[in-house]
């Protein structure tokens, strides 16, 4: 995970909250990837050290809110996952997304 954005939507009329993140299953080590950001809805825009995953294919992380301020993310509003300093070498990782929606 170098350079990439992913981003989604949250529903017309409604709130997202996000509780937890899980990244998973990096294809390779992701070494060096010390900065990631998932933007203001997930520890308002804290920076995310993901560079100890350095197992391919085994390796796991679960991030939740640590008592931390969130925002909750409007609707229509993308939460998006950007990565500012991403690992030395080319990977890619399953990011599961836990949380809930609401009016």
């Amino acid at each position: 995970m170098t350079t990439s954005s992913i981003s989604s939507l949250v529903s017309v009329g409604k709130v997202a909250r996000i509780v937890a993140i899980v990244v998973r299953d990096p294809s390779a080590s992701l070494a060096g990837g010390t900065s990631y950001n998932f933007g203001t809805g997930f520890r308002n825009s804290g920076v995310i050290d993901l560079s100890s995953l350095t197992t391919a294919n085994t390796d796991y992380i679960v991030l939740d809110q640590n008592n931390s301020k969130a925002t909750e993310i409007a609707a229509s509003t993308a939460f998006q996952i950007t990565v500012t300093t991403g690992s030395t070498g080319a990977a890619t990782a399953t990011i599961d997304v836990f949380g809930y929606l609401t009016n």
